[in-house]
């Protein structure tokens, strides 16, 4: 077991791999585990040949056909997908599909003619042109994949176990595109799973839970051999409760919010026992109860699962909605303070303002 550098740029997190040769006999290596297929099982097949792709009267030739994961090693047994397709496109602008097989080794008939044969074990795969001669002796066709398997697996801190169900892989290709992204090959792949990949470098996403714990890493895939690798995540997992007392039962009709030490929302949840994975860090834990709020700031250290208890006295200060004025009245004639302009004093109504509508100008007394 050795570290995955320089295949791996993980920042905080360490990859281990395990190198397994895949020569014969070795192939087994990729049965002891669950497996990816490239496609939807169909059944299996020796040989089809589509109705009406042979011309009448055309004489089919025996075709022999193998994979190898690489050119020096033995031939593949199980867990292959064979198609032959006729080079001329359809009116829908696809070539038509002339014969499948599954399995490993096959043989088809085929009338003299150029085809093109794919192969694929996984998310392998490898595509040759077929020339089938009208006479002669038609040579076995040899398909080198130059494929391997990947197999991943995660662990918190240094070695706390983590459950399948909370970890997920994804496989993206390592070049990044005009666009900035990177190309997917397959994605939520569960821990222990062998992937078949062509060799090569491979750009890995491990989350651990689904809120901050993301590790990313380059893991290179050898042709012939599976590669082991274990992703370590700097994070834990997290269960908190808003108690009365340090030990006391969870308050039902909760709702939390998890904030980074930023003040960023990472998470929410409306339960008395919310639980999240959280990357390593300082967080505050935000209680919301019956229109009161609480809260407590915790950290979380790489591999230790714990409990934050947030308690009912740690209520935060209630900011009111809006302030009261308080209107002072000042006594007339009193100077106004140096540089304050004083209001100016509203006209005395006019004799027209005074008298009643209608009125007839008599004396008001």
């Amino acid at each position: 077991m050795f570290g995955i550098s320089p295949f791996a740029r993980l920042g905080l997190a360490i990859a281990l791999m395990v190198v397994t040769p895949l020569g014969a006999g070795a192939q087994d290596a990729f049965k002891d585990f669950k497996q990816i297929e490239s496609t939807p099982k169909m059944p299996k097949l020796n040989a089809f040949i589509a109705p009406g792709t042979a011309p009448e009267a055309a004489k089919l030739r025996d075709v022999a056909m193998e994979a190898k994961l690489t050119a020096d090693g033995t031939p593949v047994e199980d867990g292959l997908s064979w198609y032959v397709f006729s080079p001329i496109a359809g009116t829908d602008g696809k070539l038509p599909l002339i014969a499948s097989a599954k399995g490993g080794p096959a043989a088809f008939q085929l009338a003299p003619g150029d085809y093109f044969v794919n192969v694929s074990f996984g998310r392998a795969g490898v595509t040759k042109k077929l020339t089938v001669p009208a006479d002669g002796q038609v040579d076995k066709q040899v398909m080198v994949l130059d494929a391997g398997g990947l197999l991943l697996n995660a662990v918190s801190g240094t070695d706390a176990r983590i459950r399948p169900d909370q970890l997920s892989f994804s496989i993206y290709s390592s070049e990044v595109r005009d666009d900035g992204e990177r190309g997917l090959v397959v994605a939520d792949v569960s821990p222990n799973t062998v992937v078949r990949l062509n060799a090569g470098t491979y750009h890995i996403v491990s989350e651990y839970g689904s809120v901050n714990a993301v590790i990313r890493a380059d893991i290179q895939v050898e042709a012939g051999k599976l590669t082991e690798a274990t992703i370590q995540h700097r994070a834990a997992q997290i269960t908190f409760k808003l108690v009365s007392e340090a030990g006391g039962e969870a308050i039902a009709d909760t709702a939390w919010s998890i904030l980074t030490a930023a003040g960023d929302s990472v998470g929410e949840s409306v339960s008395a026992f919310p639980t999240m994975v959280l990357a390593e860090g300082e967080y505050s834990a935000v209680a919301r109860n019956k229109d009161k709020i609480y809260q407590r700031d915790f950290k979380v250290v790489a591999g230790r699962n714990t409990d934050v208890e947030v308690l009912m006295k740690d209520q935060q200060p209630q900011q009111p909605e809006s302030a009261a004025r308080t209107v002072q009245q000042v006594p007339a004639g009193t100077p106004s303070p140096p540089g304050v302009q004083p209001a100016p004093e509203a006209p005395l109504p006019s004799y027209e303002q005074l008298v009643p509508q209608g009125g007839d100008g008599a004396s008001l007394d």
